[in-house]
């Protein structure tokens, strides 16, 4: 541990201006994983404006997927992004909402705690978000560090009024840790206007002007443009924003979201962060500048290899929030994380559940058809996590073709049920076989809701979080492709978010017919968590959201086999042969 741990965390605070969803939390990714190759320990925060207390109750189709924590923590999707970027892992505290604030305010006042003053927004808001961004970036992280830097992403866009109260604390909050530990990126539109393709700056000017106007004065921009700058634009943003050109950033459209941290880095904003954080003061050990500059070796090799022309796998995802892949982003991220490690390319086929189904093939027969053929095309199958009952006829559909034609599968939470409910209705029996969630007196209940979760409210009211798995003592399970997949572990940690479960009083007859549940939940073993099915390519399930824990170059097991199976190599990788050719990397961050 080196000295600097015992100093003032440094702050950089990622801000946005002229429109919402520009790209702030990659650009704050970005920036932490630079950091790190420096041998920096970095912790992040993503602060939402909205009131409600956490993300739970949010629909997907609303603000992008609930990315789920190991303390069981429903945030935002951006957190995802932190955890994958810097490889750390993040609390329900590193998620700041004006309803956490709100709360957390309201609780004192009634407490007495402020001994008869009048509540305020200032100082008592604003004191109480800088007193949870001080606290959250002086928590050590898992390797017992204190983090050198904290970055902080203020969601919303400047001139927001639910944001106010946020850049109002951190107008403050810049004097409370001094200038020295203080640094704000604006991320800001160029856009690209008229048949000649112009850039226009003046929303960018307008967006820095509004935030002086606040007391707050960026020291980097970092401009989103579909296209680089053209010439005379940086020099144009320096003399109407009030920063020097080298302050100034093109982060335009690019290969892929992994190239971002490259594109910054050849900019020079490094430099710029240095001069002023004055991180060369900071004392950093020999061993974390050595792992700081594998960890970028590692980086750009990934990123390279994401640009290669690597042959295709097809994988349908049979979703009811297709229309916005943002719902699905950590299914995504697993998927491409899997195929890059074993040189492969992944192309996602959309496939609404709903257009699956019979009623569509005389509603909408077109969109039936097209949903059939890009199932039927693809070489794996893959059903996501969802709640309600829209589209949960599709998605048995689906299960039912992988499982008939050996077509490799991947269920998710729900993907799991719908299998089971397949897999009873047309191997077990059972016609009228459904879930309680939808069903609530169906005759043949095979998924059930769980005892010890509360019905009265809803939000963070699931089984949440991190959750021990442990693989059952049977020849099949000993032996089932996904236990070798996690490398014959006995016990897996993943992340959870469910409220139903499979009956357990139904589980022989399942076992009986070839469906093995070769993972229960550690503490009783009641609780179903993975299944396999006997005498198929790949047909895998797991009630927890194996996504959540994915990482660039250390895919998630049950995703890595689905796409073994769905390019022909799972039998190889099982049998210990090299399927990743010239690529054998393992990352170390």
């Amino acid at each position: 541990m080196g000295s600097s741990d015992a100093k003032q965390t440094k702050y950089i605070i990622v801000s946005g201006g002229v429109i919402s969803g520009i790209g702030k939390g990659i650009i704050a990714s970005s920036t932490g994983l630079l950091l790190k190759t420096l041998g920096l320990t970095v912790t992040s925060i993503k602060i939402d404006p909205y009131l409600n207390i956490d993300a739970g109750t949010l629909s997907p189709l609303d603000h992008g997927e609930v990315f789920v924590l190991d303390d069981g923590g429903e945030v935002d999707l951006d957190l995802g992004n932190y955890e994958r970027y810097l490889n750390v892992t993040l609390t329900r505290d590193n998620n700041i909402t004006t309803g956490k604030i709100y709360r957390e305010v309201i609780d004192k006042e009634r407490r007495g705690d402020y001994l008869g003053k009048t509540v305020q927004v200032v100082p008592h808001i604003t004191n109480a978000i800088q007193d949870w961004v001080e606290r959250v970036g002086s928590v050590p992280t898992e390797n017992g560090r204190v983090p050198d830097v904290c970055i902080v992403e203020l969601g919303g866009t400047v001139g927001d009024i639910e944001s106010a109260p946020f850049i109002e604390a951190m107008r403050q909050f810049q004097f409370r840790v001094g200038h020295d530990n203080f640094c704000l990126i604006h991320v800001s539109l160029v856009p690209v206007v008229g048949a000649v393709g112009e850039q226009k700056t003046k929303p960018t000017q307008a967006s820095v002007r509004d935030l002086r106007g606040l007391g707050l004065s960026p020291d980097i921009l970092a401009c989103r443009s579909a296209i680089p700058f053209a010439e005379g634009i940086r020099e144009k943003l320096s003399m109407f924003c009030q920063v020097s050109p080298k302050q100034v950033f093109s982060v335009h459209d690019c290969e892929s979201l992994y190239h971002v941290p490259i594109l910054l880095q050849q900019q020079g904003i490094i430099d710029v962060l240095n001069d002023r954080l004055k991180l060369k003061d900071l004392v950093i050990s020999t061993e974390r500048r050595a792992e700081g500059d594998s960890l970028w070796a590692q980086w750009r090799e990934f990123a390279r290899r994401r640009a290669r022309d690597l042959d295709e796998v097809t994988i349908a995802i049979v979703g009811k929030y297709t229309y916005l892949t943002d719902s699905y982003i950590s299914v995504v991220k697993a998927l491409e994380h899997a195929a890059l490690n074993i040189n492969r390319k992944v192309k996602l086929s959309w496939v609404e559940a709903s257009d699956l189904e019979e009623g569509s093939k005389h509603k909408d027969p077109l969109k039936y058809h097209e949903a059939w053929q890009h199932m039927c095309a693809a070489d794996g199958i893959l059903v996501p996590g969802g709640f309600g009952e829209r589209g949960v006829e599709g998605k048995v559909l689906a299960a039912k073709w992988a499982r008939e034609h050996n077509v490799p599968y991947l269920g998710i939470c729900l993907g799991l049920q719908v299998a089971v409910i397949e897999f009873a209705r047309n191997v077990c029996g059972m016609p009228n076989a459904h879930s309680t969630e939808f069903r609530e007196n169906c005759d043949e209940p095979v998924v059930v809701f769980m005892p010890e979760i509360d019905r009265t409210t809803m939000g963070g009211t699931m089984r949440l979080g991190s959750r021990p798995t442990k693989f059952q003592d049977s020849e099949f399970a000993r032996q089932s492709k996904i236990k070798q997949l996690y490398a014959g572990a006995d016990e897996v940690h993943e992340r959870h978010r469910h409220r139903y479960e499979v009956n357990p009083e139904k589980v022989s007859a399942f076992e009986a017919k070839g469906l093995h549940f070769v993972g229960r939940d550690a503490e009783t073993g009641e609780r179903m968590e993975i299944l396999e099915l006997a005498n198929h390519p790949y047909y895998v399930a797991a009630q927890y959201h194996p996504e959540y824990l994915t990482r660039p170059l250390n895919p998630s097991p049950p995703f890595l086999g689905l796409l073994l199976a769905a390019s022909g190599q799972l039998d190889a990788y099982l049998a210990g042969q090299d399927v990743t050719h010239d690529v054998d990397m393992k990352l170390k961050m």
